[in-house]
């Protein structure tokens, strides 16, 4: 069995590279993975959480499939928010974001 401060490690580097690639980046499809990377260090969590606070309960498995739902539904809505502003301007970078303003 893997100790649990083994998955909160794992969660901690997750969260803080997706931050750092969310940060760095200006192409709007790199700055999608790294928020999806946060979201998966935050599913890591409550499944971890639910396994120490509540060994025999599900609930913290129904809210990590929840979770994992709505960055499905989060990022199907911003890959075609991406493909629009790629075909107006045809970048794929924050800067071109910009110019959509009045």
């Amino acid at each position: 069995m893997v100790p649990v401060e083994f998955y909160l490690v794992l969660s901690t580097l997750l969260f803080f590279i997706g931050f750092f690639g969310f940060v760095t980046r200006r192409n709007l499809i790199a700055m999608l993975i790294s928020v999806e990377l946060v979201l998966n260090s935050v599913d890591i969590n409550f499944a971890v959480f639910n396994r120490i606070l509540f060994p025999g309960e599900m609930e913290g498995m129904f809210f990590t499939l929840f979770s994992i739902g709505v960055s499905a539904a989060e990022s199907a809505v911003a890959i075609a928010i991406i493909l629009n502003v790629y075909r107006q301007f045809h970048s794929d970078q924050v800067n071109s974001i910009k110019n959509m303003k009045w």
